[in-house]
């Protein structure tokens, strides 16, 4: 049974740590995306404007509202109408057809995004008010503040409940298998139907995954070791 495991013409050893680092890409691809969307949605709740904060809070409680795999299959099978669309604008006629990896990559990214804009906007609202007063008092730019108080602060507080979002985002795809991208859950599902040993294949896929989130806890507590150095404790 465990040569069904191997690396040899037999075996799906080979395609299972394909699709595990597929998994890992579509994860870290998804993940940078939403910290870019969770960011701008941050921004947009603590502004001043009553636009941005409306269309912030629609967007994360939409996203957050509904199933994950509800989020993929509306970018499945409207994604590339709502991007042709958009290119016409532009001038451009033809379609634009998304790949299985740009959909997974901004599903699971929109999702991620959505609790990284409430991560980071706590984040940013624990940053005390008095360093940012000091800093204003010692001369410096708006910029020099977001830079060098602002950003290691917020990151600082951030990591935890981004460690909790990435995991959310590296078990979210999973869901991506229903677009037929080969990560480790469409080709364990595909390896199980072709061997009819699901258990094997599906254990195997469980250790798998828990192989990476344990990897990425230790990753992420270093980090959090790293930002807190030199950091008195109370």
């Amino acid at each position: 049974m465990l040569e069904l495991l191997s690396f040899g013409p037999n075996g799906w050893g080979g395609q299972l740590l394909m699709g595990t680092a597929m998994t890992v890409a579509v994860a870290v691809s998804a993940f940078a995306f939403g910290i870019l969307v969770g960011s701008l949605g941050a921004s947009a709740k603590l502004s001043h404007s009553l636009a941005l904060n409306v269309v912030a809070d629609v967007y994360t409680t939409i996203v957050r509202g509904i199933p994950e795999l509800l989020v993929i299959y509306l970018l499945f099978f409207g994604g590339s109408g709502v991007a042709s669309s958009i290119a016409a604008a532009f001038g451009y006629d033809g379609r634009v057809d998304l790949n299985a990896f740009t959909i997974g990559v901004l599903a699971v990214g929109l999702i991620s995004g959505a609790y990284s804009t409430e991560v980071i906007r706590g984040a940013v609202q624990s940053v005390p008010f008095g360093q940012i007063e000091a800093a204003r008092a010692c001369g410096m730019s708006r910029w020099l503040i977001l830079r060098r108080v602002l950003v290691p602060q917020t990151l600082r507080f951030a990591l935890p409940g981004l460690g909790n979002v990435w995991q959310l985002t590296l078990k979210d795809t999973a869901l991506v298998s229903v677009t037929a991208l080969a990560e480790l859950m469409r080709v364990t599902h595909l390896a199980a139907g072709a061997t009819r040993q699901p258990f094997l294949f599906y254990g195997t896929a469980a250790v798998l995954y828990l192989m990476l989130t344990t990897v990425s806890t230790a990753l992420f507590n270093r980090a959090e070791i790293s930002a807190n150095r030199g950091v008195r404790r109370a």
